[in-house]
C-alpha cells in the first residue's frame, strides 16, 4: 500500500472531515489509485442505511401514535400531541420522498413497515413505563413487547393517510 493511501486509512480514524476532503480531492483529480476505497464504500453504504433508518423512525412515530389514539385515548382532550406528531412525521416523510424518490419503494415494503412497528412497540412499552396508571388499567402491569400485536396492524397506506381523528368517536 502506498504511503499516502496508508495515511488516508489512519486519517479516517483520526479526522473524518479531513479524510472526506482528501478523498474528494483525489476523486476530483482522478487519482483513483490513492482513494481509500474500503472506507469510502462503507461510508456510501452507511449513507443509504441512515436515510432508511430515518424513514423507519418516522414511520414508527406514526404507528405508535395511531395505535395509542385507537386503543388508549380516554377523552376528547387526550391525543392532541399524538395527532400533531403524526402530521409532522408524515410531512418529514414526504420531504424525504421528494429528496430521495427511491426511498418510497423501500418504505412501501412490508419489511419496512414491520421494522417500524417493532420500533413503535418499543416506544409504546416505554410510554407505559411513564404512564403507570394507564398501564395498570389496560394491562394490570407495565406491558412488554409481547403484549402488543406481533404483526403491524397498519398498512403503509394507513401510515401515510389514516386520520382516526376524522372518524366519529364516542369520545368526541
Amino acid at each position: 500500500m502506498e504511503p499516502k493511501a496508508q495515511n488516508l486509512k489512519e486519517l479516517y480514524e483520526k479526522d473524518f472531515y479531513l479524510w472526506v476532503q482528501e478523498n474528494l480531492n483525489l476523486l476530483k483529480n482522478r487519482e483513483f489509485h490513492l482513494v481509500d476505497w474500503e472506507n469510502l464504500l462503507e461510508e456510501i453504504e452507511d449513507m443509504a442505511r441512515r436515510e432508511l433508518r430515518s424513514l423507519i423512525s418516522l414511520m414508527a412515530v406514526i404507528l405508535e401514535h395511531l395505535y395509542k389514539w385507537e386503543n388508549f385515548r380516554e377523552s376528547a382532550y387526550m391525543g392532541g400531541s399524538w395527532k400533531k406528531s403524526i402530521i409532522n412525521a408524515r410531512s418529514e416523510i414526504k420531504k424525504l420522498f421528494k429528496d430521495i424518490p427511491s426511498l418510497r419503494q423501500k418504505a412501501e415494503q412490508k419489511e419496512s413497515v414491520e421494522k417500524a412497528w417493532q420500533y413503535a412497540v418499543i416506544n409504546l412499552v416505554g410510554w407505559f413505563e411513564e404512564a403507570e396508571d394507564l398501564a395498570k388499567k389496560y394491562f394490570g402491569r407495565i406491558p412488554t413487547e409481547k403484549d402488543f400485536p406481533q404483526e403491524c396492524p397498519y398498512t403503509f397506506q394507513q401510515v401515510m393517510e389514516y386520520r382516526p381523528w376524522l372518524t366519529q368517536s364516542s369520545l368526541d
